[in-house]
C-alpha cells in the first residue's frame, strides 16, 4: 500500500506524528494508500521554511514571478491526462470531469501571468504643495489555504496561485481524502522554477487546522468546505488577527419559468444536479417550475433522462456520466437524507436507494434520486445533501419563487432559465445570491470575475480568483512624499490639508 508524504522545502518528506487515515477508491471501496497527519510541530517545520524563503521571493519583481506562471501552465497542460487519472482514483468524479476540474484550475495559473499588471499600484502628482502620492500593493508573507476533496486541483490552484505571484510562501493544507493531486502540484511548481519553501503541502486533520489558525506567523487563511467549519475558522481566525475568507456550503436553485425552453432546462438540471455525483458547491439540488403545468411538464421530462443516466467507475471514460461518492461515510449520510424526505412527505418519483454495480458492490455508488412536492420544511430542502439527488420545489408565481430562493439561508449560486429578457434581468438585479445564472445552470465565473456567495456560503470581504484574490493577498501602502526646496517652514499644529 502506497504511503502518501508531505511536501516541505522543495521536496515529499514522510509525516512523523505517527497517525494516518486511510485514502479510499471510492469505485471500489479499497483502500489505496495511506496519508499522514501532521501534528503542531510538522506545521512548524514547514512554516518556519515557509518565512524563510519569502523575503527572497517577494523581492522579485512581478515579472519574474509571473513566468513560474507561465511554465506551470504550460506542465499542467503536459501532465493533464496524469493528473486526472490521480485525481478520479481518489475522488470518484469521471475522467472528463476530472480535467475540467485541472483546467479551471490552470485558468487561474493563466490570469495570474498578468501580475505585473495586477500589482500596480496608484500615483498622484502634486497631491499638495511639492507633495506626490503613492500606494503600493506588498505580500503578506506567509499565508495559508485549507481546500477541499471535491475539487482537489481547482481549489489549491485559486488558492495558491495568487498567492504565490503576489509575493507570499503558501502553506496547503489540502483535504486528506484526496491527497495526490495537491502533491503532484507541488512539484510542478517547482519543476516550473519556484524556489525551494515557498509552496509546502501539509496533509492533516483538525489537528493542523487548529495549528494553523493559532500559528502566529501565518497572515492569512483560505478556506473552501463546509458552513460549520467556514464559520469556525473564519471565527477563530479573526480573532488570532489574521485576515480570513472562509466559504462555505450551498443550496443552489435553478427556477424554471412558464416560457422557459424546456428541453434545455432539463439537459441543464441533469449536468448540473448529477455532475460529480452532486459532490459540488455549484450544483443545483433545488429545481423550482413556475406553476403546475410547468411543475408536470418538467417532472414528465425529468424522469426518463434521469432514469438513463450512466453511473459506474471513472475506468469505463465515456460511457460513464457519474461516478461514486467519497466514502462510505458521505453515501450513509446521503441515503439517511432520501430516507427523511420520505418520511416527511416528498414524491420519491425516481429511486437510486438500491443502486448496485456488479463488480462493484463495494463501491461508494448512490443512483440518482429525484423527488417533487418538496416543501421548504424538509431536510432535504434545509440542509446540504451534496449527493445525487434533485429535489422539485413547486412555486406559484414568479414572486413565489423569487422569495424561495431569496429566503434561503444560503446564497452561493442560482438560476433562471427564461425567453422573457425583462424576467430574466428583474431576477439577476433583485436576488440576494452571489453568483446568478440567466440560461446557464452553473454560473461559475471565469478567472478574470471572481467567484463567491453570499449569507450563509461564504464569509469575509473578498473573493476567490479574479482582481479580489490580489487584494486578499496582498496589503497595501500608501506613501505621502516631499522634496521641499527654498525657505524652512515652522511647525504647524493644525491636521494637514492639501488645499
Amino acid at each position: 500500500m502506497e504511503e502518501m508524504c508531505h511536501f516541505i522545502d522543495g521536496a515529499r518528506v514522510s509525516g512523523r506524528s505517527g497517525r494516518f487515515s486511510d485514502v479510499f477508491n471510492p469505485a471500489t471501496g479499497e483502500v489505496c494508500a495511506r496519508v499522514p497527519l501532521a501534528d503542531a510541530d510538522e506545521l512548524d517545520r514547514a512554516v518556519e521554511t515557509a518565512r524563510e524563503a519569502q523575503p527572497f521571493w517577494a523581492a522579485q519583481n512581478p515579472q519574474r514571478r509571473a513566468r513560474v506562471m507561465m511554465r506551470f501552465v504550460q506542465l499542467l497542460n503536459r501532465d493533464m491526462d496524469k493528473l486526472a487519472e490521480a485525481l478520479s482514483r481518489e475522488h470518484g468524479k469521471t475522467l472528463a470531469d476530472a480535467k475540467g476540474d485541472v483546467i479551471r484550475g490552470l485558468e487561474v495559473a493563466e490570469f495570474c501571468i498578468g501580475a505585473p499588471h495586477l500589482l500596480k499600484g496608484e500615483f498622484t502628482d502634486s497631491a499638495g504643495p511639492a507633495i506626490d502620492m503613492y500606494s503600493m500593493r506588498q505580500p503578506l508573507g506567509v499565508v495559508a489555504g485549507i481546500t477541499p476533496f471535491n475539487f482537489p486541483a481547482m481549489i489549491p490552484m485559486w488558492k495558491m496561485c495568487p498567492a504565490l505571484v503576489c509575493g507570499n510562501a503558501f502553506i496547503l493544507k489540502p483535504s486528506e481524502r484526496a491527497p495526490s493531486v495537491p502533491l503532484m502540484l507541488a512539484e510542478l511548481m517547482r519543476e516550473a522554477g519556484l524556489p525551494d519553501g515557498l509552496l509546502q503541502v501539509v496533509n492533516g486533520d483538525k489537528t493542523v487546522v487548529d495549528a494553523i489558525i493559532a500559528h502566529p506567523d501565518i497572515a492569512a487563511i483560505g478556506f473552501v468546505g463546509s458552513t460549520p467549519v467556514a464559520q469556525y475558522i473564519y471565527g477563530h481566525g479573526c480573532m488570532a488577527g489574521k485576515r480570513v475568507q472562509c466559504f462555505g456550503g450551498a443550496k443552489n436553485h435553478m427556477v424554471i419559468m412558464p416560457d422557459a425552453d424546456l428541453d434545455s432546462a432539463v439537459e441543464a438540471l441533469v449536468g448540473a444536479g448529477y455532475g460529480a455525483a452532486g459532490e459540488r458547491c455549484m450544483a443545483i439540488s433545488v429545481a423550482v417550475p413556475v406553476g403546475d403545468a410547468t411543475a408536470e411538464a418538467l417532472r414528465a421530462r425529468l424522469i426518463p433522462r434521469i432514469e438513463a443516466l450512466r453511473v459506474g467507475p471513472y475506468t469505463a471514460g465515456d460511457e460513464v456520466d457519474l461516478g461514486p461518492v467519497v466514502t462510505n461515510t458521505a453515501k450513509e449520510r446521503i441515503l439517511g437524507l432520501v430516507e427523511s424526505g420520505v418520511t416527511q412527505g416528498a414524491d420519491l418519483i425516481v429511486d437510486g436507494r438500491n443502486f448496485s454495480l456488479q463488480g462493484y458492490e463495494n463501491g461508494f455508488f448512490v443512483g440518482p434520486c429525484l423527488f417533487d412536492n418538496v416543501t421548504p420544511e424538509m431536510n432535504i430542502y434545509r440542509e446540504e445533501i451534496f449527493g445525487p439527488v434533485l429535489s422539485m420545489v413547486r412555486a406559484g408565481n414568479y414572486h413565489d419563487a423569487l422569495r424561495l430562493v431569496a429566503g434561503n439561508p444560503y446564497g452561493n449560486g442560482t438560476a433562471i432559465f427564461t425567453r422573457d429578457g425583462d424576467t430574466a434581468r428583474d431576477f439577476a438585479s433583485r436576488i440576494n445570491v452571489g453568483m446568478v445564472g440567466v440560461n446557464v445552470p452553473i454560473p461559475v465565473p471565469l478567472a478574470y470575475h471572481t467567484f463567491g456567495g453570499w449569507k450563509l456560503s461564504a464569509f469575509g470581504d473578498l473573493n476567490q480568483h479574479g482582481p479580489d484574490a490580489f487584494k486578499f493577498y496582498t496589503k497595501t501602502k500608501t506613501v505621502t512624499s516631499r522634496w521641499p526646496s527654498g525657505a524652512k517652514e515652522g511647525a504647524q499644529f493644525a491636521i494637514p490639508t492639501m488645499g
